[in-house]
């Protein structure tokens, strides 16, 4: 097993392995990675929807997604799909998955069934990496600060976007939920210091004046957007990507209209952010 540095602000690529055979020595070593990097890419598996949730499962509890279809006969499997005749994706804008839980997902472990000839990337941004790079100022002034996140606009009944994707979003009726997180997050695991806003789920920040607080969300925004705290996944069958939702953003490219694209996604569990 040969685990290296996708770019320097996320991401790894984990090469010579079976996912569904990792000694524990190889999982407390992809572990370890998963934590340094944020992201993991394992190229050419091979795997079942039992497969898929196996590996899942060593990593703890399995998150049942609310408001994506799910795969037959499989409840803990959400299903990533756009087919040739639809023009929105799922996942296209910079997000964090569930910031608007108070306990948001630890991670989620992405599995390519079926890629498009070409298009259909999905970028990676680092938010420690991010954190790192602001200067002192603005350190200091967003050290103590939280912002609300949530749902509704984008999985609520009311929701454009949700009626533009149809039924491959479930349940909007259940939306709605809103959590408080800091700005500036500890990592619950490393302690390393990142951002914790996106543009997906964030709402405001508390307590501020709603302008100036959209100003530096915008200005926080601007800042990850760089190119330098990114990785550009190529996606190919078979494909497995895992990431920290406590210390990456995402986001799905739209480019590959007229053509089927079909991936298979496990949430996996987190705890409440301090």
């Amino acid at each position: 097993m040969r685990i290296t540095k996708a770019s320097e602000a996320v991401g790894a690529i984990v090469e010579d392995v079976d996912v569904t055979k990792l000694s524990d020595q190889e999982f407390s070593d992809i572990r370890r990675a998963f934590l340094d990097h944020g992201t993991l890419f394992f190229r050419d598996q091979k795997l079942t929807p039992e497969d898929h949730i196996a590996f899942a499962k060593r990593w703890g509890a399995i998150d049942l997604n609310r408001f994506f279809k799910r795969r037959e006969g499989y409840p803990e499997i959400a299903e990533v799909l756009k087919e040739p005749d639809q023009q929105l994706n799922i996942g296209g804008g910079w997000h964090t998955d569930h910031s608007y839980d108070d306990a948001p997902a630890m991670g989620s472990i992405l599995y390519a069934l079926e890629i498009p000839p070409s298009g259909g990337d999905t970028l990676f941004a680092g938010m420690a990496a991010a954190y790192a790079a602001l200067d002192d100022t603005m350190k200091d002034r967003i050290k103590d600060l939280k912002a609300r996140h949530g749902n509704a606009h984008v999985f609520g009944e009311e929701s454009p976007y949700r009626k533009a994707v149809g039924d491959r979003y479930t349940n909007a009726d259940q939306a709605g939920q809103t959590a408080i997180h800091p700005v500036v997050l500890a990592h619950p695991e490393t302690g390393e210091k990142g951002l914790y806003v996106n543009p997906g789920f964030t709402l405001e920040i508390v307590d501020m004046d709603p302008a100036e607080g959209q100003a530096l969300l915008q200005e926080l925004y601007a800042h990850i957007m760089q190119d330098r705290f990114h990785h550009r996944h190529v996606w190919r069958e078979g494909d497995l990507a895992m990431w920290d939702n406590r210390s990456t953003w995402h986001y799905a490219m739209n480019d590959y209209q007229g053509h089927r694209r079909y991936l298979n996604r496990i949430t996996l569990e987190g705890v409440a952010l301090a």
